[in-house]
């Protein structure tokens, strides 16, 4: 049976102000929007631009309502006495502040942190910034695609040509979850102390961390990474794209040996089971070139039926329409579920 809690949210009765745009702040206040805490959206006059972007529905641009549903919405001219007023009014009862101005921006306005703190000391202060509030990039102005420039991330995003514009905004998504789990840990250290703190969350140094596992060697200030030499980006045969005969594609996303093992069996070519193994890049070459002739030998939905009951880690490439097709479970009233799922609710 739920508990009241549950039915709440496990932020029931925290209190959020929110002074973001756009992405990342909308997204880290959301989630906590979606576990009950109450927040209130500041916009400026005439609203966020999100609000302006299509596509629309019947609740407005389907954007600004993905990353904005179940917030309270009010619009204030911070620039005027009247709309400061209202802000301080809002943060006199608030447990979080985020904000997303440029730096310096809020100090402008009379709402830095240490104003903030002096007035109400128990409130958990965040500001999310494309390069932090301080150091040498602080002031560049940045949305998702320059941070990823300047992080090393979109040199790996390669195409024939060069560098692709990637499909996922991951800097603004980093920030945004980088944001929250701050914000968190640092409601639990006032519940022990009773005082709030400051969170200053940049996208670059979100986004940095997510590297580990491809620019080691480039950490200790050895050769950058290459895609095609790279098990993850593309040199390995079995973490791999491929094109199927109608024009579709399909990926092995699994490169353990016993994925490796049940397929090429499977394809009649044991011989080849070594070269799973074999570093990424050139030695992978044989593998990759028959499995590439092997997957344009049928259409997309062939192999996806073929490989059904298979021990492989494949999948099919689908777009957003055929995704969220095949999960009717994860749209709830046209908008994704939150994936979080807590065992004793």
């Amino acid at each position: 049976m739920p508990t009241a809690l549950c039915e709440m949210g496990k932020l029931a009765g925290i209190r959020v102000v929110d002074l973001t745009l756009f992405l990342p702040g909308p997204m880290m206040t959301l989630m906590m929007a979606e576990e009950g805490a109450s927040v209130i959206k500041v916009e400026p006059p005439g609203g966020d631009p999100a609000r302006a972007m299509p596509p629309f529905g019947d609740r407005g641009s389907l954007w600004f309502d993905a990353l904005n549903r179940g917030k309270i919405c009010v619009e204030l001219d911070l620039k005027s006495d009247a709309g400061k007023a209202a802000l301080w009014d809002l943060i006199d009862e608030a447990d979080v502040v985020v904000e997303g101005f440029r730096p310096g921006a809020m100090a402008r306005l009379g709402f830095e942190y240490a104003a903030v703190a002096a007035r109400r000391p128990s409130v958990v202060y965040c500001s999310i910034s494309a390069f932090g509030q301080a150091g040498p990039r602080a002031h560049h102005p940045a949305h998702d695609l320059a941070v990823q420039a300047l992080s090393g991330f979109l040199s790996v995003n390669d195409g024939p040509g060069g560098p692709v514009v990637p499909g996922v905004p991951a800097a603004d998504v980093a920030a945004g979850l980088t944001a929250l789990s701050a914000v968190l840990m640092a409601l639990i250290g006032r519940a022990a102390t009773g005082r709030g703190d400051y969170v200053d969350v940049s996208m670059f140094g979100s986004l940095l961390p997510w590297s580990a596992h491809i620019a080691a060697d480039a950490m200790r200030g050895g050769p950058a990474p290459r895609s095609a030499e790279q098990r993850s980006l593309g040199g390995a045969a079995f973490y791999q794209v491929y094109a199927c005969k109608d024009g579709g594609h399909v990926t092995l996303g699994g490169r353990e040996a016993k994925f490796v093992r049940t397929l090429l069996e499977a394809l009649g070519r044991p011989d080849l089971i070594a070269l799973g193994d074999a570093p990424a890049g050139e030695a992978q070459a044989p593998l990759r070139d028959f499995l590439a002739a092997t997957f344009l030998t049928r259409t997309r939905d062939e192999w996806t039926a073929w490989f059904d009951g298979r021990d492989v880690a494949f999948a099919p490439v689908l777009d957003f329409t055929q995704a969220f097709a095949a999960a009717p479970d994860a749209i709830v009233d046209g908008r994704v579920k939150p994936a979080i799922r807590f065992a004793s609710c």
